[in-house]
């Protein structure tokens, strides 16, 4: 077995059921809630699932527009799409929020300054044209999974005008550096300057953003290691931050466990999409 502490398959023994799990209730979401899908950009791939709260279970006031929740899928930049993640939204939609589940383009095919740019697209998208159904542009959160919280971390960074309100980071990598000594490294090539640039421990993020840093505490060493020393980054920053390992987790767990509200993970994105906030050590 492999000690690359990064290749996940060989550190979760059921790993493909985990996928398998990802893509069969994701089919289930999307044939049980009303879906829109919207193109957010020119590129290939640059499109988001939009999926709405029954009416009858989570009506909304008149005129009152609803909460909106953007996913971000992982998969090292390179694998997984929106359709194996629409099970998020079942969290989502339960707390009466719009759930937003993103795509983008795939490494190598694009490099990873390319993949930032579609998100933050979206995000634009979103600010620009979600009351148009029926959610609150000034109440946005944003979830990622692994590469996918790499890649929320660029919609609360300093140099963004409207950072989102909220952010829940899982089983992020912050610091890219350790990947270009890993498996990924002839997979996808991460040059010195993607390191350099777009490693989110080395930028300033808005303190307006609440953020919650998670990881499972079956994870290898580095996820425990990148999530504690990037909460250390924002709390330095002034951000209100909650980090902590999640009981009996691994990195595929954590993420499917988003899709239910009754679970630890699913529990603190209710709490982030509910606008709750707290500091813990």
């Amino acid at each position: 077995m492999t000690t690359d502490p990064f290749r996940t398959r060989d550190h979760v023994t059921d790993f493909d059921d985990k996928v398998a799990a990802y893509r069969e209730r994701s089919a289930a979401t999307r044939g049980r809630l009303r879906t829109v899908t919207v193109r957010t950009g020119d590129a290939a791939g640059e499109v988001l699932d939009l999926f709405f709260p029954a009416p009858d279970s989570h009506p909304a006031a008149d005129d009152a527009a609803r909460p909106v929740h953007l996913f971000i899928h992982g998969g090292y930049w390179r694998m997984f799409s929106k359709d194996d993640f629409s099970y998020v939204a079942d969290t989502v939609t339960a707390t009466g929020a719009i759930a937003a589940v993103l795509d983008y383009a795939l490494m190598p095919s694009v490099r990873l300054s390319d993949i930032v740019g579609q998100v933050r697209r979206a995000r634009r998208w979103i600010a620009d044209t979600i009351a148009e159904h029926g959610g609150d542009p000034a109440r946005v959160t944003v979830s990622g999974h692994s590469a996918g919280a790499h890649l929320a971390t660029f919609l609360f960074s300093a140099d963004q005008p409207d950072p989102v309100a909220g952010a829940l980071l899982l089983g992020g990598l912050y610091d890219l550096r350790p990947l270009q000594s890993s498996f990924l490294q002839p997979l996808i090539g991460l040059t010195d300057e993607e390191v350099r640039s777009l490693s989110p421990i080395d930028h300033r993020h808005s303190p307006a953003t609440r953020v919650r840093v998670l990881w499972g505490d079956r994870e290898t060493p580095p996820f425990h290691e990148q999530g504690r020393a990037f909460a250390g980054h924002l709390r330095d920053q002034g951000a209100d931050v909650v980090a902590m390992a999640l009981a009996d987790a691994d990195h595929m767990s954590s993420a499917l466990d988003l899709g239910s509200p009754d679970t630890e993970t699913g529990r603190h994105l209710v709490g982030l999409i509910a606008g709750e906030g707290d500091r813990r050590p």
